[in-house]
């Protein structure tokens, strides 16, 4: 296995343990994490920050890992696969826990999620005529985006939120609007050299 496939099923490993750090009850078998305020208005839970500081460094090997592949030459099919796999695991199972814990609308892991099922159908058929489907600049800018605004919501989006200037929120709606917009886009794109007929 090579760097950046390690690199790729570390960001699923950190994607679990921050998951299961954000869900799992801890107060029932004794565990309390501590809380504190700041500046007398942000009370801050320790979890979401430890989570938030899994979820950057998780953040760093989703860009490092196509990096390295690239530099090295060595882009796999597999790679790629492990790639949008560890991806879901990161991204979309956070939106979901934040959505559950009411710190987002749960329609922005609605939409996310769709959206990602008819991406995923979209690179099957793809595949199926020999092609492969590439990111484009907005995708990549949605996962950008994406990552920035996830990561200031478990840092409780600070310093912002001390201002009252809402960053982490407006990042993740943009990250929702920039995810619909690619997929239609990749759709523009791939619809004739797919023979794509929707009645």
């Amino acid at each position: 296995m090579n760097l950046s496939n390690r690199l790729t099923i570390s960001r699923m490993v950190l994607a679990v343990i921050i998951l299961i750090l954000l869900i799992f009850p801890w107060q029932q078998i004794g565990v309390q994490f501590p809380t504190f305020l700041l500046m007398g208005r942000v009370l801050v839970d320790l979890k979401f920050l430890i989570a938030g500081f899994l979820f950057v460094i998780a953040s760093v090997t989703d860009y490092l890992d196509g990096a390295i592949a690239r530099k090295d030459k060595n882009e796999t099919d597999v790679g790629a696969m492990l790639d949008a796999i560890a991806d879901k695991f990161l991204v979309n199972g956070v939106l979901i826990v934040l959505a559950y814990l009411g710190f987002i609308s749960v329609i922005i892991p609605v939409v996310v999620v769709l959206r990602d099922v008819f991406m995923d159908a979209l690179r099957m058929l793809a595949a199926k005529n020999n092609k492969v489907i590439k990111a484009n600049i907005w995708g990549k800018v949605k996962t950008a985006t994406m990552l920035c605004g996830i990561s200031l919501m478990l840092f409780y989006n600070l310093p912002f939120e001390i201002w009252g200037i809402y960053i982490a929120e407006i990042l993740i709606d943009l990250a929702t609007v920039f995810s619909v917009l690619s997929a239609i886009l990749y759709y523009m794109e791939w619809k004739e050299k797919l023979k794509i007929k929707i009645l």
